[in-house]
C-alpha cells in the first residue's frame, strides 16, 4: 500500500513538472514587438553604436576648448660649467677661497594654455559633420528597430498559420478516424467494398503526415520567436485572432512622397550626405593658415647660478603648411567623390523604396481579395460536403466523391486561416515600407 502511494505521488509530481515545462502564454503583436525592441541583440547593438557616435561627437566638440598643460622637470647635472655672459666680474662670483660653486641640478616648471583662433573653419565644420553622423546613426538605430519589429510580426503570423493548421488537421483526423471506424463495421457486414475502407484509411495516413509536419512547424516557429524575445525555452506562445492589435487598419499608410521622406534608412543616408558636405569644407581648410593664441608661465632654478620666477608669456602663433598648396587638392577631390557616392546611394535606395511600397500596396490589396474569396470558399465547400454526404448516405455518390469533398472542405478552412493572417501581415509590411510601423504601435520613441 505504501509503495502504491509513493507511485501515485511520483506520477503526480511528474504531471506537475510536465505542466510547468509547457508554459503556454498568449501575447499580442504589440507586446511581442515591444519585448523584442527591449531585448533584441540587434537593437542593443544599434543603440550602442549611437552612444559611440555621441562620444565621438563630444570628442570633436572638445577641440574648440583651450588646451592647458602643466609640466615639471628635475635634472641631475654632473658639475656643469655655467657662465653668464652678462655677469660682471665681482667678488660675488666666487667663494672666499676663489672656487666656483657647484652646479649639480636643474628644476624647471611650466604651465601653458593654447587655443585655436582660426583654422580655416576646420573646427566648425568638424563639429557639424560629427553632429550629422550622430543623427544618421540615430536614424539607423530606428531602422534596425523597424527591421526587428517586422521580423517578429512575420514569425507571429507564420506561427498563427501553423497553429491554425494543426487545429484543423486534428479536427479532420478525428472525423476521419471515426469514418474509418464506421467503414470497418460496414465492410465487416458486407455493406461496402474493402476498397472503400482502404481509401478512408489512406486519407487518415495522409492527414497524419500533414499533421506531423504542421506540428513540427509550430515547434520551430515558436522557437524562433521565443529566441528573438529572449523567453524561457519551454514557453509556448499561443496566437489567436484576438491577439492582433485592435487599432489594425485604422491608420492608412502615407502617400509615396511622405513615405520616402519618413523612411529611416533614407533619412540616415541624407544626413551622411550633409556630413560629406562638411567634410569637403574640412578638406578645403588646408588652404588656409592656422592662428593660435597661447599663454604660459615658466619657473626655473639652476643650482647656485640662476633663478627665474613669475615669467609670464602670452602671444599669437601663425602657421601655414606650404605643401598643402600641392597636396590638399587631392584630399578635396576624395571628399567630393565620397559625397557623390552618397548621392548615388540615395538615388538607388529611393528607387528601391518606391518598388517596395508599390509591391507592398499590391500585396495588401491581393490579401484582402483572397480573404474574401476564401470566406466564400469555406461556405461553398461546407455546403458541397453536406450535399455529397447526403448523397453518399442515400447511395447516390461514391466514396471518392465523399473523401474529395472532405479534403476540399479542409483545404478551404486552412486557406481561410492563412488568408486572415496574411491580411494582417501584409498590412504591417505596408506600414514598414512606408516608415510607419513603429508609429502604429506607438513605439517610435522607445
Amino acid at each position: 500500500m505504501k509503495s502504491k502511494s509513493i507511485g501515485i505521488l511520483i506520477l503526480f509530481l511528474l504531471g506537475i513538472s510536465f505542466a510547468q515545462a509547457q508554459q503556454k502564454t498568449t501575447m499580442s503583436v504589440h507586446d511581442a514587438v515591444a519585448m523584442a525592441l527591449e531585448k533584441s541583440n540587434a537593437v542593443n547593438l544599434a543603440q550602442t553604436k549611437v552612444e559611440t557616435k555621441n562620444f565621438e561627437r563630444q570628442v570633436v566638440k572638445n577641440n574648440q576648448y583651450p588646451d592647458a598643460k602643466i609640466s615639471g622637470q628635475y635634472m641631475r647635472l654632473t658639475n656643469a660649467d655655467v657662465t653668464l655672459k652678462n655677469q660682471s666680474n665681482s667678488s660675488d662670483n666666487s667663494t672666499s677661497s676663489g672656487e666656483a660653486k657647484p652646479v649639480n641640478q636643474l628644476l624647471l616648471g611650466q604651465a601653458n594654455v593654447s587655443m585655436p583662433l582660426f583654422s580655416g573653419f576646420k573646427l566648425k565644420n568638424s563639429i557639424e559633420a560629427s553632429e550629422q553622423v550622430y543623427q544618421s546613426e540615430i536614424a539607423n538605430a530606428e531602422h534596425s528597430k523597424e527591421e526587428i519589429a517586422i521580423k517578429v510580426i512575420e514569425y507571429y503570423a507564420a506561427l498563427y498559420k501553423a497553429q491554425q493548421t494543426v487545429e484543423l488537421l486534428q479536427e479532420s483526423l478525428k472525423s476521419s478516424n471515426q469514418r474509418v471506424t464506421d467503414f470497418t463495421a460496414l465492410e465487416q457486414n458486407g455493406i461496402i467494398a474493402r476498397n472503400d475502407l482502404l481509401k478512408s484509411q489512406l486519407q487518415v495516413s495522409k492527414i497524419q503526415l500533414n499533421l506531423d509536419e504542421a506540428e513540427k512547424n509550430v515547434k520551430m516557429l515558436n522557437y524562433y520567436l521565443i529566441t528573438l524575445l529572449k523567453l524561457n525555452p519551454e514557453t509556448l506562445i499561443v496566437v489567436s485572432p484576438s491577439n492582433i492589435d485592435p487599432n489594425l487598419f485604422n491608420n492608412l499608410p502615407k502617400t509615396e512622397s511622405e513615405a520616402i521622406q519618413n523612411r529611416k534608412d533614407l533619412t540616415s543616408i541624407r544626413l551622411l550626405e550633409k556630413a560629406s558636405e562638411s567634410n569637403i569644407k574640412i578638406a578645403k581648410s588646408g588652404y588656409y593658415p592656422a592662428l593660435n593664441l597661447s599663454a604660459g608661465y615658466i619657473a626655473l632654478d639652476l643650482q647656485n647660478t640662476i633663478t627665474v620666477e613669475n615669467a609670464m608669456n602670452v602671444g599669437v602663433g601663425l602657421s601655414y603648411n606650404l605643401s598643402s598648396l600641392f597636396k590638399n587638392g587631392k584630399e578635396v577631390k576624395v571628399a567630393k567623390s565620397k559625397a557623390i557616392e552618397l548621392q548615388k546611394q540615395e538615388a538607388e535606395l529611393t528607387d528601391a523604396v518606391k518598388i517596395q511600397i508599390k509591391n507592398a500596396q499590391e500585396d495588401y490589396q491581393l490579401a484582402i481579395k483572397q480573404d474574401k474569396v476564401y470566406n466564400e470558399s469555406v461556405t461553398q465547400s461546407s455546403e458541397n460536403y453536406r450535399i455529397v454526404k447526403d448523397k453518399y448516405d442515400n447511395g447516390l455518390s461514391n466514396t471518392n466523391d465523399l473523401l474529395e469533398a472532405d479534403v476540399d472542405q479542409l483545404s478551404a478552412k486552412i486557406n481561410l486561416a492563412n488568408a486572415k493572417a496574411n491580411v494582417a501581415l501584409k498590412y504591417y509590411e505596408l506600414l514598414n515600407t512606408t516608415g510607419q510601423l513603429l508609429e502604429s504601435f506607438n513605439l517610435s520613441k522607445n
